[in-house]
């Protein structure tokens, strides 16, 4: 099973409720009381999206966090990027070049790649608007059967 981690999934909550009004600071507290979780874990969530430029921290008692982007120009791959690293399906694709015991005899790594691929740019063509706002007809449109018909067995 393909699953984002809890830190991620909360992220994503995290910034959905701050993309309802990208001009705002919002403090952890509040951010934590808001999204029903706890303060430690918000904090930690915030720090790590700020380090990682998609947050800017304002210090203070007036202080707290808002948006670098508009909630439009920030995709969900940039997310799980800050939050879990790297997106790889597979060992092969997350480890560099000679990682993989298998690498040279492995007829599949390509088609993993491909498929990485795949995912990554689905993730990149979703923005935390449409995270944030009611779901679409659909989110993301993937690509016709046919243009992937070398995966068919």
């Amino acid at each position: 099973m393909l699953r984002i981690t809890k830190q991620t999934d909360y992220g994503i909550v995290l910034l959905s409720h701050m993309a309802a009004e990208p001009e705002r600071l919002f403090n952890a507290p509040e951010l934590a009381e808001a999204a029903g979780l706890p303060l430690p874990t918000v904090s930690k969530i915030l720090k790590m999206l700020a380090r990682d430029g998609l947050l800017d921290s304002h210090r203070g008692a007036k202080g707290g966090y808002c948006l670098v982007s508009a909630p439009e120009e920030i995709s969900v791959a940039e997310i799980i990027f800050s939050l879990e690293g790297p997106i790889a399906m597979t060992e092969c694709i997350d480890d560099g070049p000679g990682e993989c015991q298998q690498e040279g005899s492995c007829p599949l790594q390509a088609n993993w790649q491909l498929i990485n691929t795949a995912v990554r740019q689905a993730l990149q063509g979703i923005s935390l608007r449409q995270m944030a706002g009611p779901m679409g007809p659909q989110l993301v449109q993937l690509a016709s059967r046919s243009a992937h018909s070398s995966l068919q067995p």
